[in-house]
């Protein structure tokens, strides 16, 4: 019986984590829930699963993980507010089941670390692929990891035909159902861009050997390519209760929680090149995550600001990446990483970035 805590269990990837402790009762037990701000939820989901310890907000949470006795501690908080929880967890010794790339993309080395071999299993569908993919070889024998893209809903249009798209438009994803800070990245691609960061923080590969692939169907989550010339690919209908159920128990699979691909029914599968010039976001985030210490922060806490800009009208749908290179551009890091000077990095972040969004505007 493994003692799982959810953090964002309101939300999407909480959410499917309860409906797979739901039909695995006997596998998990819920000790801990944790969501942002909507109380009668947390409790009503409480009272359901017969949870003692609640909390609301990221300072709870991170001091939930430190308090209650768990194997595992499923981190699904969106935004940068989940690094304070990532590192109590990792620093409490529990198993981390990871879907908030971005405490990773932040704290970096800080995160890293400080966590023991296999302590961080990843959620995210891409990652979570090339987790199982490299059970087929040794760390020396990787050449390449092919992160997947289904390229969003933009995907075949020019940087003219971007120019007017608009929230409504970026929220409509062909595959994937999440929420409209992830979405909206997925549209940008940004979010690919983090995931490349997340990539080389999770599994040591230098970023000259991760790539990024697009395939519109989804099927295809991501890929390991060996020296011998051989890929191994982790193939499945997308479906994050399948990452997730192996966040909670990883290296063990759980019965039932997806279906198979029909392999008697005819289907196709097509990959494609990125579209740099359409989507510069994959390049830019590359050129951060090379950078390290806090840049990683800035580019994250810009996207933030940019987005919500753009939801709110007040900034056209290009000028997103637009005003994260401008204060990724404009930034100077400082000698020493830590909390402190992570959260220093992003509030002034923020803060160019509310300048850079107020001269691109409308």
């Amino acid at each position: 019986m493994r003692r799982v805590v959810i953090l964002g269990s309101t939300g999407s990837i909480g959410t499917q984590a309860l409906d797979v402790i739901r039909a695995n009762p006997r596998r998990f037990e819920v000790v801990g829930l944790a969501a942002g701000t909507n109380r009668d939820a947390v409790a009503a989901q409480a009272a359901q699963f017969g949870v003692e310890h609640t909390a609301l907000g990221a300072a709870e949470a991170e001091q939930l993980v430190r308090d209650v006795d768990a194997d595992v501690v499923l981190n699904g908080i969106t935004g940068s507010v989940g690094l304070g929880p990532t590192l109590a967890a990792l620093e409490a010794g529990r198993t981390l089941a990871l879907a908030n790339k971005e405490s990773l993309i932040v704290g970096g080395r800080l995160v890293t670390d400080l966590a023991e071999p296999g302590q961080i299993v990843p959620v995210d569908s891409e990652h979570s692929a090339i987790a199982q993919a490299l059970r087929a070889g040794t760390h020396a024998e990787v050449r390449r990891l092919v992160l997947t893209a289904s390229g969003g809903p933009f995907r075949g249009r020019t940087p003219d035909q971007l120019a007017a798209v608009t929230p409504a438009q970026a929220l409509a994803h062909p595959t994937w159902n999440m929420g409209r800070v992830v979405t909206t990245n997925s549209a940008t691609l940004v979010n690919k861009g983090l995931e490349v960061i997340e990539a080389h923080l999770l599994f040591d590969v230098p970023y000259e050997r991760i790539d990024v692939v697009v395939h519109p169907q989804s099927v295809v989550h991501s890929m390991v390519e060996f020296v011998d010339g051989s890929t191994i690919a982790q193939a499945s209908p997308p479906d994050m209760r399948l990452p997730i159920s192996l966040g909670l128990d990883w290296p063990h699979r759980v019965g039932g929680v997806g279906r198979p691909l029909d392999w008697t029914a005819a289907s196709t599968w097509s990959f494609e090149p990125l579209d740099a010039e359409a989507f510069p976001a994959v390049a830019l985030a590359g050129r951060v995550g090379r950078a390290g210490g806090t840049y990683p922060a800035v580019f994250n806490a810009a996207n933030e600001q940019a987005v919500n800009a753009f939801h709110e009208g007040r900034l056209p749908f290009l000028g997103i990446v637009d005003t994260i290179e401008r204060v990724v551009d404009a930034h100077e890091a400082p000698n020493v990483v830590d909390r402190d000077s992570l959260a220093e990095a992003e509030r002034w972040a923020r803060d160019a970035a509310d300048r850079a969004i107020a001269a691109i505007g409308r």
